[in-house]
């Protein structure tokens, strides 16, 4: 009886599994609205420069950097990307408060509420987006407008595992309330 309970228990796991690995988050559609704010988790390859040229054209009027390491200025931004000093100066924020997604979550709430701004675009790699939608969601709540925008990535098997198994461990917790 326990034998054939682990395996079902294996199976359900496997395929959620398989379920999150062909459900990996899209970029957003190219007629999405703009949004008041854009808010770009670091860590990935590509993120920082889409978000920069989200704000570059138009898709928002400020920008968060959320979780940058405390010593990055705006100085080593605009060497990073090659310029576009003028726009990291007027529209990009540096936020240093966050150190997982969960965090990201609540300084971009504290962000938005600070600016004012009722809608947000969510930058983040394809495989995070998952995990990183379901952490805004549940800070956020139904106060703001969140529009998914996922850089595309090709995710390994170690970074989708380690992925689902947070996104799995963090969902129940929430239902078992600990």
């Amino acid at each position: 009886m326990i034998l054939r309970l682990g395996s079902l228990l294996l199976i359900f796991y496997g395929l959620g599994f398989a379920l999150f690995g062909v459900t990996i988050g899209e970029p957003a559609a190219a007629g999405a609205k703009p949004t008041d704010g854009i808010v770009v988790i670091t860590g990935g390859t590509g993120r920082i420069e889409h978000a920069v040229e989200m704000l570059a054209k138009g898709k928002g009027k400020r920008l968060l950097v959320a979780g940058a390491d405390p010593s990055v200025t705006k100085a080593d931004l605009v060497h990073r990307l090659g310029g576009r000093k003028r726009l990291v100066q007027c529209c990009v924020d540096l936020g240093s408060e966050s150190v997982d997604t969960r965090s990201n979550a609540e300084e971009t709430r504290r962000w938005l509420e600070r600016q004012r701004f009722r809608s947000v675009r969510l930058i983040t790699s394809d495989w995070h987006m998952r995990r990183a939608r379901y952490e805004f969601r549940r800070e956020l709540r139904q106060d703001y407008q969140v529009v998914p925008d996922a850089v595309r990535s090709e995710p390994g098997f170690m970074t989708l595992f380690g992925e689902y198994n947070k996104y799995l461990l963090r969902r129940v917790a929430v239902w078992l309330d600990i």
